[in-house]
């Protein structure tokens, strides 16, 4: 099993209102995946982290190998959630992946 996770970091230019509705946007976007892209056996969104935190969202998902992993990267689904939820409303990206 692979696992990826990534910690977003929102633009600063959203007001209050707009982050809460970005996060819930980007949520329901990715999560929305499950049983759409294959190998995919689970993905969570998370985006209430605790004021100790320096990132505003974590994506946890997980994938039967790296090859499913690559394809989650160019399956249409995913890019157009990326594009569309994603990747307007954030300023950074850092991702980890690793095989458990």
């Amino acid at each position: 099993m692979v696992k990826h996770i990534i910690l977003w970091t929102l633009r600063e230019t959203l007001s209050q209102e707009e982050r809460t509705q970005v996060k819930a946007n980007i949520k329901a976007a990715l999560e929305g995946l499950q049983g759409v892209v294959p190998n995919l056996l689970e993905i969570h969104v998370y985006t209430d982290g605790l004021a100790t935190s320096n990132a505003d969202v974590m994506l946890d998902s997980s994938f039967t190998d790296m090859a499913a992993l690559q394809a989650y990267a160019i399956h249409p689904a995913h890019v157009h959630a990326a594009d569309t939820a994603v990747r307007p409303y954030t300023a950074t990206r850092t991702c980890f992946d690793f095989a458990m």
